[in-house]
């Protein structure tokens, strides 16, 4: 569990991190879609390190920046909870546990390449 982000739940705060890669996965309507990773996630004013990594929606605030390897990004998000894990009601079974994650990136900004 992410437990920094755990403690800001809720909250809307700036972050830097550093990009590292595209991706892709299928969406739950079985199209194709772009994401990013970045890693070393940091809040912006404390300097303290609140998760490894994250991954986003390759949505049209990244496909602006001209990114490459390496380069820190500074952007706000929202903080929420959600439910990971596997689930199958027919036969009881429940592993799922509540972890939280970073939400609708705003403000996103390369401040060093």
């Amino acid at each position: 569990m992410r437990k920094e982000l755990a403690k800001r739940e809720g909250e809307r705060k700036k972050f830097t991190a550093v990009f590292v890669r595209l991706g892709k996965k299928v969406n739950y309507k079985g199209y194709s879609e772009e994401t990013i990773l970045l890693q070393h996630i940091k809040d912006a004013e404390t300097q303290r390190t609140v998760t490894d990594h994250v991954w986003f929606s390759f949505t049209k605030g990244f496909q602006q920046l001209t990114l490459s390897e390496g380069a820190v990004i500074e952007f706000e998000a929202r903080v929420k909870e959600y439910t990971k894990g596997y689930v199958n009601r027919r036969y009881g079974i429940d592993k799922s546990k509540r972890d939280y994650r970073l939400s609708h990136p705003t403000k996103i900004k390369v401040i060093q390449t």
